[in-house]
This record gives C-alpha cells, sequence and structure tokens, in this order.
C-alpha cells in the first residue's frame, strides 16, 4: 500500500551531499527528511526515536560501513527500508548490501526524480535491481545451498533480469503485471538477506 507520506532519514559523511538530498526530499510532495547523519554510529543512536520509513545509506562511510550499518539497522527495525547510495564500481558492496537486508541502491549523480522515484517505490514494495547485480544473485543461489531457494517464477525473473531485460519487458514476456515483476524482485531480496542469516548462524 502506497503510504501518503514517506520519511527518510540520510546517512552520508559528506555534508554537501546530506544537504542537497534533505532539500530535495523536503521540497517533494509527499516526502520528508526528517535527519541527516554523518555516520552510522551517530545514525544509530537516533533512528529508533525518529523511525523514519526510509534510511538513505552511503556505503563508504567511515568507521562502522554502511553494509555493517545495513546489517544493524535491519536487525533492530526490520520495518525501515534501507536504501544504498553508490558509485558505478561498487557491484561487489552493493550486492553485500542487499545480502544484509537493503531493499535497494541508488546511483550518486542520479537524476532527482529517479532518486524521489526510488524512495516511493521502495515503500510501495518496489526493489532496483540491475544486470550486474543479478548476476551475482543468481550466482550465489547457485552455489550455495538455502533454506528458503528461488521459485520456478522468481528464478525466471531473475535470468531476464542478468540479461538486461526491463520490469515492463519481463512483465510483457510472463504475461504479467509490473507489480508482479516488482513483488517477486523484493522476495528475491528477502531470501538472499534469508540465506545470508543462514550463512552467519553456520559459522
Amino acid at each position: 500500500m502506497k503510504k501518503e507520506s514517506i520519511s527518510v532519514s540520510i546517512i552520508d559523511d559528506d555534508a554537501d551531499v546530506c544537504e542537497k538530498l534533505s532539500k530535495l526530499i523536503n521540497a517533494a510532495t509527499g516526502l520528508s527528511c526528517l535527519s541527516t547523519h554523518a555516520n552510522c554510529e551517530t545514525a544509530l543512536q537516533h533512528l529508533g526515536r525518529d523511525k523514519p520509513d526510509v534510511v538513505l545509506m552511503d556505503i563508504g562511510l567511515p568507521g562502522m560501513s554502511g553494509v555493517e550499518g545495513t546489517t544493524i539497522v535491519k536487525d533492530r527495525w526490520p520495518e525501515i527500508e534501507v536504501v544504498m547510495l553508490t558509485a558505478h564500481t561498487e557491484d561487489d558492496l552493493v550486492f553485500e548490501s542487499l545480502r544484509s537486508g537493503a531493499s535497494g541502491y541508488l546511483l550518486k549523480g542520479a537524476p532527482s526524480s529517479e532518486l524521489l522515484d526510488a524512495l516511493r517505490e521502495v515503500c510501495d514494495g518496489g526493489a532496483p535491481m540491475n544486470m550486474r547485480i543479478a548476476r551475482k544473485v543468481a550466482e550465489s543461489f547457485r552455489v550455495k545451498s538455502t533454506p528458503d531457494p528461488l521459485t520456478r517464477r522468481e528464478q525466471q525473473v531473475l535470468n531476464r533480469l542478468r540479461e538486461g531485460q526491463s520490469y515492463q519487458a519481463i512483465a510483457n514476456e510472463l504475461f504479467v503485471a509490473r507489480s508482479t515483476v516488482k513483488f517477486h524482485i523484493k522476495n528475491i531480496y528477502r531470501k538472499l538477506h534469508i540465506a545470508n542469516k543462514y550463512e552467519a548462524m553456520k559459522l
């Protein structure tokens, strides 16, 4: 269900980025920036009080990394969606963030409209995934036994994402709604997170 108002907290050590994003979010209809933080350590002291709908998390943070921060946020407040802020060259870190429970990722420098749409989409059950990340996800499920394997339909969606197909193209090919494709991707992320926790328990 779409939320009428979406609250956001930003975690980024670049003060200019925080200011730019907070102004952008506060100027958008149905969005508000509750807080900005320069590191995970400070943010974790306030998120329990602020309870944002979404945390925008920089991957490359000083001290505790964005991946570590995501793990803690999702363990303490599973209802909070975490979206990673990343550069083009950080596929491995993005993948580890998704394994830690992030709901998606945004490229730094993406158009403002794309960022705002992504915040709304993630609160509506969406979860972005590009071709490179889809390949890493597929490989993870292929080589490791998991407690919750992908269904046939989820595998079909993932295979098409690996080929670079858009959500709409996948929907057309599988004769389903675009929202159904997003639902399957969200489930894939959820199972990736479960698999990661399962592996950690075995160590």
